[in-house]
């Protein structure tokens, strides 16, 4: 089958890439990564949204660095990483189909022209072709794991700007989540323990079932343990700066997963 052909419509066509790269979707991690704003690729039918190139490589297009790190921590890990192709600019993965910032027309400090009174059927374009392939993908694979009794760990892998509307973010990585801190407790504790991070305790965000998606959803919901991890953009932006988060993060992974099983929770 061509798995491009099967996701073109009204939105996607011929040269446009599929919307979801699964990466070892029969590692052997428990650990199953998503990325929700790794991509920063545009449907030629879009154009760049009436965007400039500065734009479209600014934190607002997409998560920086956060595909590197996400692949290289499948390949220290031999873990399933499903990463989203697109810029958030076209669809945000990591909200609800009704939310206002779906598809938004403003980020940050800056208007999004092509996003502009959008009609209901172009955004559910965006939705039927990008956002729900990308979710369908990861259900798929939390079904297979679970049919098979499969222990799986799901982290959700996103990185931020240093500097957000003019506020400095001093934190080097951030550690988010909701209703069950579990495995975030854990990654606290050994990211405190390296005694050289500033470690963000949800922060700069904080994680909630009506704002964010992947986690909710595909985690809390299936009442697995899961994590959802922030990345200081400017740590990152280059390919050794990726490879050392990559590495950092796969040492306090193997080790979190090792408390989280002598805890019980896996």
């Amino acid at each position: 089958m061509d798995t491009k052909r099967q996701f073109q419509g009204a939105l996607l066509g011929d040269g446009d890439p599929a919307p979801v790269e699964a990466l070892r979707p029969g590692g052997s991690s428990p650990f199953l990564l998503t990325a929700e704003h790794a991509g920063r690729a545009f449907p030629k039918r879009l154009g760049t949204l009436g965007l400039s190139n500065r734009d479209l490589n600014r934190h607002i297009a997409c998560d920086i660095g956060i595909a590197g790190v996400t692949r290289g921590l499948s390949d220290r890990l031999d873990a399933t990483a499903v990463l989203q192709t697109y810029s958030r600019l076209v669809v945000d993965c990591n909200r609800w189909p009704t939310a206002e910032d779906f598809v938004t027309a403003f980020s940050e400090d800056t208007e999004i022209p092509g996003n502009v009174q959008l009609a209901p059927e172009d955004i559910e374009a965006r939705a039927r072709e990008i956002f729900h392939p990308y979710h369908h993908t990861i259900r798929d694979l939390l079904d297979s794991r679970i049919a098979s009794a499969t222990p799986t760990v799901l982290v959700a892998m996103h990185s931020c700007t240093p500097v957000y509307l003019g506020i400095s973010r001093p934190w080097h990585v951030g550690v988010l989540y909701d209703k069950d801190p579990t495995f975030a407790r854990i990654l606290l504790e050994l990211l405190h323990g390296e005694g050289k991070l500033i470690v963000g305790d949800n922060e700069p965000y904080f994680l909630t079932s009506d704002k964010d998606y992947a986690v909710p959803v595909h985690g809390e919901q299936r009442g697995i343990p899961h994590v959802e991890i922030e990345i200081r953009q400017d740590l990152i932006e280059s390919e050794s700066g990726q490879a050392e988060w990559a590495e950092r993060m796969s040492d306090v992974f193997c080790e979190g997963l090792g408390r989280l099983r002598d805890a019980g929770g896996i």
